[in-house]
């Protein structure tokens, strides 16, 4: 059985040590959860995201965390720091926009967007909340300019 303190203690290997044996951690705890403890879950798979080697593997457990994410509800991730959980959420969607934007998915990409936008004014001024406002203006800028380029097809234009 998984608890917090383990976990914690993965998450903080995996942010400061070898990116293989963090990722081999936060396995290990995934391994040890079921599939009803979501706040483990949610957590885990918002750090795995970010130390896989393929872009495919990085949007699955981004939409993984977002998945455990619905399941959460009030204080459910608070033993991380997070008082409410629907302080997480502009930061899930930030993070599964950008994967989706990166996998040429700008439709997808511009939906997670929103979704963030429409969830930040939960985030206190600070410095989290700063950095995932920030974030979501760099991607919507870059959504912006995604949906301003050309399509190509091939075909040369000037024919």
């Amino acid at each position: 059985m998984l608890d917090w303190t383990t976990l914690l203690a993965a998450v903080g290997e995996a942010q400061t040590g070898d990116r293989t044996s963090g990722r081999d951690g936060l396995l290990a705890c995934w391994a040890r959860t079921t599939a009803v403890e979501h706040a483990y879950r949610c957590v885990l798979a918002h750090y795995l995201a970010d130390l896989q080697d393929s872009l495919d593997e990085e949007v699955a457990w981004d939409r993984t965390a977002l998945e455990e994410f619905a399941h959460l509800q009030g204080d459910a991730l608070t033993a991380v720091g997070i008082p409410d959980v629907a302080d997480l959420a502009p930061s899930l969607h930030l993070n599964l926009g950008d994967g989706y934007l990166r996998q040429g998915r700008l439709s997808d990409a511009s939906e997670q967007l929103q979704q963030g936008q429409a969830d930040v004014a939960v985030l206190a001024d600070d410095g989290y909340g700063r950095m995932i406002r920030d974030g979501l203006t760099r991607l919507e800028a870059r959504v912006a300019q995604a949906a301003e380029r050309p399509m190509t097809s091939g075909v040369d234009p000037s024919l």
